[in-house]
């Protein structure tokens, strides 16, 4: 199958290997850039444990100064692709979440203690789900220094739209809700919405399937739970291989 990538890089190139892999060719079209413009110190005097949504986050806190004392705090990591990252950052205590922001806080507050010190977030500019909130209702201190920014795309490559419009992509992989409602907003603005409507799409969840109502799709694929190894597993099982 001929498919699109849409996140970031550099986690697009590696997603097209395991794509490739399996038997599809790939394209790549960034819908969301990363930037790690701050390279400050992360104050972590006093903090309990670390909270990380993204391999963004950890990205940045591997570029700062401060990853030395953090190694030795646990870290609470979303999914099994954030551990697997933090693992290989050198985390010495990494608890593995149920996989969505909202999920993580019901794993927090079972494995914490509200007057045992703040929690940080290593947070980006947009969050999915504002779950520090919720935490700090709850009676948690938690910090949120913004340890990276991201800058969404504002139309797609000539070469995309063109891929798009003549039907020569016929999958589309979409990781996040935000990138979905991003991918939206670029076909209407290319007036793409009829070719577009033609493809299948990868989801990571039904909240990212959701962003796509105004495409009405033909056809959309949701994964098991949401986590890149189920979305592979997905593409493995419906998305046919090319001859």
């Amino acid at each position: 199958m001929r498919l699109l990538v849409t996140r970031p890089e550099p986690d697009a190139t590696a997603l097209r290997a395991h794509l490739i892999a399996q038997g599809h060719e790939v394209l790549i079209e960034p819908l969301i850039t990363i930037k790690f413009d701050n390279a400050d110190p992360i104050e972590l005097d006093g903090v309990q444990a670390l909270i990380a949504t993204s391999r963004n986050g950890l990205r940045a806190l591997a570029a700062s100064s401060s990853l030395g004392q953090a190694q030795s705090l646990p870290l609470f990591a979303v999914g099994p692709g954030t551990a697997a990252t933090a693992k290989a950052l050198g985390f010495q205590h990494v608890i593995k979440g149920p996989g969505t922001g909202r999920q993580l806080v019901s794993f927090i507050v079972e494995r914490t203690d509200v007057n045992g010190g703040p929690l940080l977030h290593l947070s980006g500019d947009v969050l999915a789900y504002d779950f520090a909130a919720e935490l700090s209702r709850l009676g948690y201190h938690v910090l949120r220094p913004i340890v990276y920014e991201t800058e969404p795309a504002n139309r797609f490559s000539g070469s995309t739209a063109t891929r798009i419009a003549n039907g020569y992509i016929e999958g589309v992989l979409l990781l996040s809700p935000r990138t979905a409602a991003i991918y939206t907003r670029l076909i209407k603005l290319h007036d793409l919405t009829a070719s577009a409507r033609e493809m299948t799409y990868f989801c990571i969840s039904e909240a990212t399937a959701a962003e796509l109502k105004e495409i009405d799709p033909a056809k959309v694929e949701i994964a098991a739970e949401p986590n890149l190894q189920e979305v592979l597993a997905l593409t493995a099982r419906t998305a046919p291989q090319l001859p």
